[in-house]
């Protein structure tokens, strides 16, 4: 039994929910080690050059692109 009235506004269930509201990062620095980890990669020194090489090019972005 439904607790809400009849024709009331549902959320559609097939809809993509917006980047915007995806990402998490809440404003603090990002390290090469979240890069390494959010990338699925282990961390080993040739990853965390990787990483520190990619955030020096691209900045906190960086791990925006890795995820969703």
């Amino acid at each position: 039994m439904s607790t809400s009235p009849s024709g009331a506004s549902q959320p559609s269930q097939d809809r993509a929910t917006p980047d915007s509201l995806l990402h998490t990062r809440t404003g603090t620095d990002v390290s090469p080690e979240d890069l390494v980890l959010a990338s699925g990669k282990d961390l080993t020194p040739g990853n965390l050059e990787w990483a520190q090489r990619k955030l020096d090019q691209e900045g906190p972005a960086a791990l925006d692109k890795l995820l969703p």
